[in-house]
């Protein structure tokens, strides 16, 4: 199953992804961000080169998740720019659309993660979990 991304999507999670990554530890004290997080956002960003293909509901669910937490990310640091500018100022516009370019992804890969699992439970006749997560493929 392919998910088509264009340029402004791609380079918006991407920048995401590495400043997700750079942001291990924030000056405001607070923890580092959870291994699984970070884990999902490295296993995602060498796959950001343009459209994301997934063979398994298991690959799907792994890119869904690093991009939920590119999107949080990204949303956390719009609104931070809101703030400490104003909505109209340029660093807060960017980091808008970055955050909007990254939503829309999610949303549309949410939805494919929806269509395979139904793909799934109908071809098998079973609940996709388990071992059909990994050993059902989708050809693109």
């Amino acid at each position: 199953m392919i998910l088509t991304c264009n340029y402004e999507e791609v380079t918006a999670l991407s920048h995401g992804a590495r400043a997700f990554l750079g942001d291990d530890a924030l000056d405001s004290g607070q923890v580092a961000a959870p291994s699984q997080d970070r884990g999902d956002v490295e296993d995602l960003l060498p796959r950001l080169t343009g459209d994301l293909s997934f063979h398994t509901l298991a690959e799907q669910r792994e890119a869904e998740r690093g991009v939920r937490v590119v999107v949080n990310h990204l949303q956390t640091t719009m609104e931070e720019m809101v703030v400490a500018t104003h909505p109209a100022a340029e660093e807060a516009v960017a980091a808008y659309f970055d955050y909007a370019h990254a939503l829309s992804v999610l949303g549309r890969l949410m939805e494919l993660g929806a269509e395979m699992e139904a793909m799934v439970e109908v071809v098998t006749g079973r609940p996709a979990h388990g071992e059909l997560l990994h050993t059902f493929r989708f050809p693109d």
